[in-house]
């Protein structure tokens, strides 16, 4: 079967595949440099989060976007946000529920983290999961190639009882620690009313890492200085905005000053 052309809106990136773990899957790069993963919120590799990428790109560094779900370049529509639901959904590489384990994806996305640090260097890589891959940046924390991740509005596990559940395992977590006393940072960014990304989790972080989990929430309270929707969800591309000085603004500025100088370009 012929492969299916790159869409436009990606059009700027070099598409290649990546194969691990007897599964392979497309991945776009842009820029030269340590690489950064962008790994993308439902409903996938959307124009927006595209344009995320080439921030990171302008910033002396590698952008790689790999695709887990949806359908690349397509925008972030209802009816495209469930359709990848549903791969999501039906897919065992993704863990949903609190199961005290993390998604099987993560196994693969730290073989593609190791691979382009081989060839590409740096003192390791950065990582930015969103929404359903927000926790992901976490669980890759346990390999020592990732040195600056970043999780955006994290939202698995999914459930009333998982809030403050991070999706790792116990002994992932411990890794983690030790990780933080040690000198790795993590980001992470919610809106105050984002239901989906619970405040619980985000307490949950600061009690295990203390000052290593920095945790930035943005007002999206009703009647907030910025017209933020109290539903806001998405920091980085569909809630980001065009108001120099926002929070939002502000907030993209630190995770790109956080991958320069975590990667040392």
């Amino acid at each position: 079967m012929s492969k299916s052309p790159t869409p436009p809106i990606l059009s700027d990136f070099t598409r290649e595949s990546f194969s691990s773990r007897g599964v392979t899957r497309d991945v776009y790069c842009l820029g030269h440099g340590p690489a950064v993963l962008v790994i993308s919120e439902a409903p996938g590799i959307t124009p927006l989060l595209a344009e995320f990428s080439r921030r990171v790109a302008d910033r002396g560094l590698r952008a790689v976007m790999p695709h887990l779900f949806g359908r690349d370049g397509a925008p972030a529509t209802v009816p495209e946000a469930l359709r990848s639901l549903g791969e999501i959904c039906v897919s065992r590489e993704f863990t949903l529920f609190a199961k005290h384990q993390a998604s099987p994806v993560t196994s693969w996305l730290r073989d593609l983290a190791r691979a382009e640090h081989e060839r590409h260097g740096g003192p390791g890589v950065g990582v930015i999961g969103m929404c359903v891959t927000g926790g992901f940046a976490l669980a890759m924390m346990v390999d020592p190639v990732v040195v600056a991740p970043v999780l955006a509005q994290p939202s698995l596990p999914v459930g009333r009882k998982s809030k403050s559940e991070l999706g790792v395992s116990g002994s992932d977590l411990i890794a983690i620690k030790e990780r933080a006393s040690h000198g790795v940072c993590l980001l992470g960014y919610r809106f105050t009313g984002d239901k989906k990304a619970p405040a619980e989790r985000f307490a949950r972080l600061q009690q295990e890492l203390g000052d290593a989990f920095v945790g930035v929430e943005i007002d999206s309270s009703a009647g907030n200085p910025w017209g933020y929707p109290t539903n806001a969800h998405s920091v980085f591309t569909e809630a980001l905005g065009e108001q120099e000085g926002s929070p939002t603004r502000q907030a993209l500025e630190q995770v790109l000053t956080f991958f320069t100088e975590r990667l040392k370009v």
